[in-house]
C-alpha cells in the first residue's frame, strides 16, 4: 500500500522522472540564486560568498577591458577606412564584432561543461564563467568563428575535463586556447592575416600596415624608433587606441579590473607586484645590454603583459599557493615574459608563454618553499 506521507522527489530531483537532468537544472539554478542548502550542525564556516558569487566578480572586473575592446575595435576600423560614424556608430560595429566570439565561446565551452557534468552525474563546473570570457579578450577580432570553436573545445577538455574539471587543471585554460590557436593557425592570430583594423576585401588607407607596437621589438636597439615613426606613443599604449586582441590594448581598462580584484580580495597583489618588479627588472638588463632602446617601464604597457598579469597569473587554480611563492611565481612570469620577447622574435608577445610555464613549475615553487619552511622549523626544534 503506497504511503503518501513520503515525499516524492521533484520532476529534476534525483529519482524524479528526468531526474538525469539534475546536474543542468542545479547549475541554471544556482547560478540565479543562492543555493537553500544550510548546514544543520557542527562547526561552519558561514559566508555569502561561493566559487559562482567569485567569479562573476571576475567578470564584473572583466567588463571594462571587454568595452573598451569593442569600441577599439570600432576605433581601428575608422582609422583603416577613414570613417567617422561617431563615438556610438564606432562601438556597435565593434560590438557587431566582438559578440559572436563571445557567442561561440560559451556555446561550445558550456556545451561541453554541461555535457561531462551529466556523463559524471555531478554539478556543473563555476570556472568556464570566467574562462568563457577571457577567451575571446586574448585573440584578435576576426579569428574565424570555426577556429575559436576548436580552440575551446581543445582547452576544456583537454586542459580541464581530463583532470577532473574547475580546481583540478594545471594550466590557465584561457591561455591554452591562446596557445592553441598560435600554434595551429599562427598566420590568423599574429600574421599577415590576423585582422587588426579592416577586414578583408575592404579597402584600407595607404599605408596602413596593421603591425601593432610590439611587432617593432624585433629591431633592435631601433625598436623605440620604429614605434615613435609609426604613429605610437606611451600616452596612446597607455590609453588602449592601438592594434591589439579585443582586451589588452587599455590599461585604464585593466586597471580597473584590477582594483574590483584587489579590492574584493580575489587576485593576489603579490603576483601582481612581482610580475611588474620582474618585467622591470629585465626590461632594465635589455635597455643597459644594449638589446633594445625601449624603456623597461613602457613593456609594462605593450602587448598583453598588463592584461596577463592582472587577469591570468593571478588564476587562483593554476598560480602558486603559498605567500612566498607567489613572490616567485610572479617575478618568473614577468622575467620570462620580457626574455621571449627579446630572444624570440618570431614571437614578440611573451606573457603567454610565460604564464603558461610557469603554471607547470607553480607546484613545484609551492614544494620547495613548503619543504624550506619545514626544515627552518625542524632546525629550530632541535636548537630549543
Amino acid at each position: 500500500m503506497e504511503d503518501n506521507n513520503v515525499k516524492k522527489p521533484g520532476i529534476f530531483e534525483k529519482g524524479g522522472r528526468f531526474g538525469f537532468l539534475h546536474s543542468t537544472i542545479d547549475a541554471f539554478d544556482t547560478f540565479l540564486r543562492v543555493p537553500g542548502t544550510v548546514t544543520r550542525k557542527g562547526a561552519h564556516v558561514r559566508d555569502s560568498i561561493d566559487l559562482k558569487r567569485v567569479m562573476i566578480l571576475v567578470v564584473i572586473a572583466l567588463i571594462p577591458a571587454a568595452l573598451f575592446g569593442m569600441w577599439n575595435t570600432g576605433y581601428q576600423h575608422n582609422l583603416a577606412t577613414g570613417t567617422d560614424p561617431g563615438f556610438w556608430g564606432t562601438f556597435f560595429f565593434g560590438f557587431l564584432k566582438v559578440v559572436p566570439l563571445y557567442i561561440v565561446s560559451y556555446l561550445v565551452g558550456l556545451g561541453i561543461e554541461f555535457t561531462f557534468a551529466q556523463i559524471r552525474n555531478e554539478e556543473v563546473n563555476e570556472g568556464y564563467l570566467v574562462t568563457g570570457f577571457l577567451i575571446p579578450l586574448i585573440i584578435p577580432a576576426d579569428l574565424p568563428l570555426w577556429m575559436l570553436a576548436i580552440a575551446v573545445a581543445f582547452a576544456v577538455i583537454f586542459g580541464k575535463e581530463v583532470f577532473g574539471g574547475t580546481g583540478m587543471n594545471f594550466l590557465n585554460p584561457a591561455l591554452l586556447a591562446r596557445a592553441f590557436l598560435f600554434f595551429s593557425y599562427p598566420i590568423s592570430m599574429s600574421g599577415s592575416e590576423a585582422w587588426v583594423a579592416f577586414r578583408r576585401g575592404e579597402q584600407a588607407l595607404d599605408g596602413f600596415s596593421g603591425a601593432t607596437p610590439l611587432s617593432y621589438l624585433t629591431e633592435g636597439p631601433q625598436a623605440l624608433e620604429s614605434i615613435h615613426a609609426n604613429g605610437y606613443d606611451a600616452w596612446n599604449m597607455f590609453l588602449g587606441t592601438i592594434p591589439g586582441s579585443v582586451g589588452e590594448t587599455s590599461m585604464i581598462a585593466i586597471l580597473l579590473g584590477a582594483a574590483i580584484l584587489l579590492w574584493t580580495g580575489i587576485a593576489s597583489w603579490k603576483i601582481m607586484v612581482s610580475s611588474v618588479a620582474g618585467a622591470l627588472f629585465v626590461g632594465w638588463l635589455g635597455t643597459a645590454a644594449g638589446v633594445t632602446d625601449i624603456p623597461a617601464w613602457m613593456h609594462l604597457i605593450m602587448g598583453g603583459f598588463a592584461f596577463g598579469t592582472v587577469f591570468m597569473a593571478t588564476d587562483p587554480v593554476t598560480a602558486a599557493q603559498t605567500e612566498t611563492g607567489k613572490w616567485i611565481y610572479g617575478f618568473l612570469v614577468g622575467a620570462l615574459c620580457i626574455t621571449v620577447r627579446f630572444f624570440n622574435p618570431g614571437y614578440a608577445e611573451g606573457m603567454m608563454l610565460a604564464i603558461l610555464l610557469m603554471n607547470c613549475f607553480a607546484p613545484l615553487i609551492d614544494h620547495c618553499v613548503t619543504s624550506v619552511a619545514i626544515n627552518r622549523r625542524a632546525k629550530k626544534g632541535n636548537i630549543a
